[in-house]
């Protein structure tokens, strides 16, 4: 990496501070990596899959996702009303970088702990 003078910087106008702005969120993230599992996913499904996350909140975390351009919401003519979400190309491009961040995690995550308790040696 280039040395460079930090009077001048405005980490605002970086494309970190970009990506971070798209993804940032206690469900966002999460949201775009179940789509990238599991796509297309209805909203019970979602709700499902995030766990305690109220109806508003999910509702308007994927609003901000399809605002953003990196989900379509696709509403089905029907009854009972069908909707489904799906990964746009930007949202797709974007599971790269999820990618890498799964592959950093699985890496570097601390080993579990043995369940086995019948040797408790001490090596050093």
């Amino acid at each position: 990496m280039a040395c460079q003078s930090i009077e001048n910087a405005n980490f605002a106008e970086t494309g970190y501070s970009y990506t971070l702005s798209l993804t940032n969120g206690k469900y966002k993230p999460v949201i775009l990596y179940c789509l990238m599992e599991y796509e297309p996913v209805r909203f019970n499904e979602m709700q499902r899959y995030l766990g305690k996350v109220s109806d508003k909140t999910l509702s308007l975390h994927l609003k901000e996702l399809e605002a953003d351009g990196l989900i379509i919401r696709t509403a089905y003519n029907q009854i009972p009303p069908k909707v489904e979400y799906t990964l746009s190309q930007k949202g797709q491009s974007l599971m790269k970088v999820l990618d890498q961040l799964c592959t950093w995690g699985i890496e570097n995550r601390p080993a579990s702990k043995s369940l086995d308790n019948s040797t408790n040696e001490t090596t050093h």
